[in-house]
Formats: C-alpha cells, sequence, structure tokens
C-alpha cells in the first residue's frame, strides 16, 4: 500500500503563488507515476499535472506554462508549484500514486482557494 499526504493549500489573491507538497509512504519503490488532480464543488476530478519514474511530465492545457510538477526521491516528496494563480484555479487538490501494476492510490486533499 501506498499512502499520500498533501499540505500547502491555503488562500491567496489572483496572481499570487503556491507550492503543494505530497509526502509518500509505504511501499513507494513500486510508484511508476505520481501527480496532482483537483476537483471543484460541482465538477468532477480532473488532471492538473502528472510526473513518470523517467522524469517525464504532463499538464492540462489549462495550467500550462503556470504549473510546475517536481519531485524529490530522497525526500520521498512530489510538489506542485503553481504560478499566476486564477480564480478558476479553487479546488481541492488530491495527490495521486500509480503502481507498475497500475494500482492508484490517493491522497485526502488540500483546498487551494484563489481570490479575486
Amino acid at each position: 500500500q501506498v499512502q499520500l499526504v498533501e499540505s500547502g493549500g491555503g488562500l491567496v489573491q489572483a496572481g499570487g503563488s503556491l507550492r503543494l507538497s505530497c509526502l509518500a509512504s509505504g511501499s513507494i519503490a513500486t510508484i511508476n507515476v505520481m501527480g496532482w488532480y483537483r476537483q471543484a464543488p460541482g465538477k468532477q476530478r480532473e488532471l492538473v499535472a502528472t510526473i513518470a519514474y523517467d522524469g517525464s511530465t504532463n499538464y492540462a492545457d489549462s495550467v500550462k506554462g503556470r504549473f510546475t510538477i517536481s519531485g524529490d526521491n530522497a525526500k520521498k516528496m512530489v510538489y506542485l508549484q503553481m504560478n499566476s494563480l486564477k480564480p478558476e484555479d479553487t479546488a481541492v487538490y488530491y495527490c495521486t500514486s500509480e503502481t507498475v501494476v497500475a494500482n492508484r492510490f490517493w491522497g485526502t486533499g488540500t483546498q487551494v482557494t484563489v481570490s479575486s
């Protein structure tokens, strides 16, 4: 099993920045891909960004050029640097991991609120 704990959410004004962190524990040697999703009230959960074991990344079109996903293997951490935040970025952000056998795990989420 993999356990994921997010931190770094909060309230920020439009145009500001936040950095989200995700600490992974458990069977982390089996992780192939990690990433971030978000879910706003009344909306379905959507992809924000992913990073694979080879360092390749994938971003939603809505965040390209503003968000950056990165990882630190020694610290067992994955980060999401969010710049130029917009009110439409307001959501609960979830850390996720996928193992080499395609098992999916989720954190419990951290709230990001961007005021106009």
